[in-house]
């Protein structure tokens, strides 16, 4: 059970639309890239810029997710944490849709020759591994998977995400790096960096730091 904001924080995070707002926003670029794809309004290389637009997305709905805790702890706004299930099933949806994407436009959906491009190009290992690594994280996202793998065992698999940031960042770079574009990659990284850092330091922060933050949540 999700504990009660302070007074005058609930407003949107309870609202009862605020999940069905999240999941229509969540699907807009899909439907907005099925759109473009079906207009042919994708430019001269459709197939290139909706398998990059979809790993874009993936790395934003992955970006997200981890924001959730930073998020709701410092904003002392517990019920946010609702919304980090579903984030982190968006980021699996476009990762899918992102290897998919290459899987049916650049290999032609030929099993043999995915496997063989995969062994050969490094980015291309690094993005599949990094998505192998997500599966079971969606997999086990819902209540019942928590309750069949305890508590304990729920959190050490979850915290994968953090192979798998890095993962998506270094596939990230090495793609960007055949046309030397790493501005895009240094915001991720960034982001990423940032979020991954604060979970880190919460983790080993000393205990007189953790015991002068507990009055302030009381109160």
């Amino acid at each position: 059970m999700v504990a009660p904001a302070p007074r005058g924080r609930r407003a949107i995070w309870l609202h009862p639309v605020a999940k069905p707002a999240l999941l229509v926003t969540g699907l807009l670029p899909f439907a907005w890239l099925f759109y473009a794809a079906v207009a042919d309004q994708l430019g001269a290389n459709p197939a290139e810029h909706l398998i990059r637009s979809l790993g874009d997305w993936t790395l934003r709905f992955l970006c997200l997710t981890l924001a959730v805790t930073p998020l709701r702890t410092i904003a002392a706004q517990p019920a946010l944490a609702r919304f980090r299930r579903m984030l982190g099933l968006f980021t699996y949806f476009y990762a899918f849709l992102h290897l998919l994407g290459y899987a049916v436009f650049d290999m032609g959906l030929d099993v043999g020759e995915i496997a063989r491009d995969i062994a050969k190009r490094p980015f291309i290992l690094v993005g599949f591994a990094a998505f192998v690594l997500l599966t079971p994280l969606a997999a086990t996202s819902f209540n019942r998977a928590i309750r069949a793998l305890g508590a304990d065992r729920w959190q050490a698999l979850h915290r994968l995400v953090y192979l798998v940031a890095g993962l998506a960042i270094l596939h990230f770079f090495w793609m960007r790096a055949a046309k030397h574009n790493f501005a895009e990659v240094a915001v991720y990284a960034s982001i990423l960096a940032v979020l991954l850092g604060w979970r880190a330091w919460r983790r080993v922060r000393p205990p007189s730091l953790q015991r002068a933050r507990q009055p302030a949540r009381q109160g």
